[in-house]
């Protein structure tokens, strides 16, 4: 079944990692999968988006098909209000709401879901830069796109192993969260 997703953020805010564990724990398990990012010229602070296709069949158009992207987690209210109209209606859409405010015109036409990630990275698990771990286990809850396991399979190869127990923790706390939301 073919899933297709969108994070999206600044530069410097880890939506780039989160998008190449998923799409790699889908090839780890036996499927295919794959990011495509897009970012501006500014490295920080720059409007940024990943969209990942994961699909048990081989994927031969490499960009998620704008009006059917079914996910979107977005921690930037620039790249909110920049990259959301590539949703479908009723949608899941994730907003850090201290970052990012949705309009009311936005949660009639997506199901939004307002869980404050950043603040998770900072004072649950105590790092900021456990964002992307917190919205992948976000993502991944909500979704259901992908096997838990996997996904922290594929984390641990990509983490430096003195940051892994920190990431594991994040990824408790993202899912703890998006639980708690549903």
């Amino acid at each position: 079944m073919k899933r297709q997703l969108r994070f999206t953020g600044v530069g410097g805010q880890g939506v780039l990692l989160a998008g190449e564990i998923l799409a790699a724990a889908k090839i780890e398990s036996g499927g295919y999968g794959l990011k495509a990012a897009t970012y501006t010229s500014q490295v920080r602070g720059g409007a940024t988006k990943v969209d990942i296709i994961l699909d048990d069949a081989e994927i031969i158009y490499p960009y998620a098909n704008e009006g059917e992207i079914e996910y979107m987690l977005s921690t930037a209210n620039v790249s909110f209000n920049l990259y959301k109209n590539g949703l479908k209606n009723g949608a899941i859409i994730v907003v850090d709401p201290n970052l990012v405010t949705p309009s009311e015109e936005d949660r009639k036409r997506w199901r939004v879901y307002e869980i404050p990630i950043i603040t998770i990275a900072k004072e649950e698990v105590g790092n900021v830069v456990t964002q992307s771990v917190v919205a992948l286990a976000i993502t991944v809850c909500l979704t259901g796109c992908l096997n838990r396991d996997e996904v922290i399979k594929s984390m641990r190869s990509r983490v430096p192993p003195k940051l892994l127990d920190i990431n594991l923790k994040a990824y408790e706390a993202g899912e703890r969260h998006a639980q708690s939301t549903i």
